[in-house]
This record gives structure tokens, C-alpha cells and sequence, in this order.
């Protein structure tokens, strides 16, 4: 008949003797961690947001401002660029590499045809007067969209950094768990956009 043990210290011991976590166990809950911290971050700019959108000090509104075509074609090329990312994603799963590269090449085309439209948003709402440091309203709305642009940036950079290594160590499982990563944070952005889109944009022009 086996004797299960009470002693703390002897737990310690077997615990010990297992060893450290795996590391795709480590990545998966430092990933996770990470991707929340985020989540949280951009909650806290939504709600800053809704508190000064309408604090506008006699500038310029959302409606004067924003042109919903643009806004348009912008959303329509993050939509289509998660959709790309994912096929990449199940490429790169199944070993076609040739189609990895191929869908990793839309989704940085797409992201930063995003980027491209963003920007000039961004310059020509500066040269109208409407920066920053005009209102509570455009200085929530340059903190907001301008640190999801800073995150699509950072993700254009990551997916260089991705298909370098695809090309260098091949299909490897630590590259391919770095690629699901990489997928699930332009998933999450790509998320986050739609709360921009409909908060922002719809009713700021609305």
C-alpha cells in the first residue's frame, strides 16, 4: 500500500525533481499575460476617451474632421490583413512555405497600406489646426488611434522579423509557436480596430 507524504519539505523535493515548466508553457502564459496587459491599457484609453470626446474647447468635432471613406478603405485593409495573417498561419501549421511568404507578404502590404492612410489622416488634421494640444477631444484621439498605429507598426516589424526567421531555421515548433504568437497579436489589433472604428469614427462623425 502506498504512503502519500504531508511533509512540506519533501513536496518541495518532488516538485524539484520535475523540473521547470516547459518552455512553450512559459511563452504561452508570458504571451497571454502580455496580450491582457494590452487589452487593459487600451481600456483605460477607450474610457478616457469616452469621458473627452465632447471636450472640444471650440475646435473642430469628430464630423468636421473625419472622412469616412477613408476610414472606409482603412478598416477594409486591417480586416482583409488579419484575414491573410491567418491563412499564413495555417500555411506555415501545414509546412507550404511558399504560401507562408506569400500571405506574410499581404498581410505587411495591407497593414501598412492601414498605416499609409492613418498617417496622412493625422497630417492633414495637423495642418487644419487640429493637432494634439488643440482640445481634450483630438488629444484622446491622437493618444488612442496613435498607439494602435504604434502596435501596427510593431507588428509589421515583428512579421520582418518572422519570415527572416522562417527563411534562416525553417519550420521549426519554436518558430512556429512564435508565429502563433504573432498571429493572436494581430488578431487582438485587428479587434481592438473595431472598437476604434465604431466608438470613434462612427459616432464621432455621427
Amino acid at each position: 500500500m502506498s504512503v502519500t507524504t504531508t511533509d512540506p519539505s519533501q513536496l518541495d523535493l518532488e516538485l524539484a525533481a520535475e523540473g521547470p515548466a516547459p518552455t512553450r508553457t512559459v511563452v504561452a502564459y508570458g504571451f497571454w499575460i502580455f496580450l491582457l496587459s494590452d487589452i487593459i491599457m487600451f481600456s483605460g484609453l477607450f474610457a478616457a476617451y469616452a469621458v473627452l470626446w465632447r471636450n472640444t474647447a471650440g475646435g473642430p468635432t469628430g464630423r468636421e474632421l473625419f472622412d469616412l471613406h477613408n476610414v472606409f478603405i482603412e478598416t477594409a485593409c486591417l480586416l482583409f490583413s488579419s484575414y491573410t495573417c491567418g491563412l499564413g498561419a495555417l500555411s506555415a501549421e501545414h509546412h507550404h512555405r511558399e504560401r507562408f511568404y506569400l500571405y506574410s507578404l499581404l498581410t505587411f502590404l495591407l497593414g501598412a497600406a492601414f498605416l499609409y492612410i492613418e498617417i496622412s489622416e493625422f497630417v492633414d488634421m495637423i495642418g487644419k489646426g487640429a493637432g494634439p494640444s488643440r482640445s481634450a477631444f483630438l488629444s484622446s484621439f491622437f493618444t488612442l488611434v496613435g498607439m494602435h498605429g504604434a502596435h501596427v507598426t510593431s507588428g509589421l516589424l515583428w512579421l520582418i522579423y518572422m519570415v527572416a526567421q522562417v527563411a534562416v531555421k525553417g519550420l521549426r515548433p519554436h518558430v512556429l509557436r512564435r508565429l502563433l504568437c504573432f498571429s493572436l497579436f494581430w488578431h487582438a489589433l485587428d479587434i481592438i480596430w473595431v472598437g476604434v472604428f465604431t466608438m470613434v469614427y462612427l459616432m464621432g462623425a455621427g
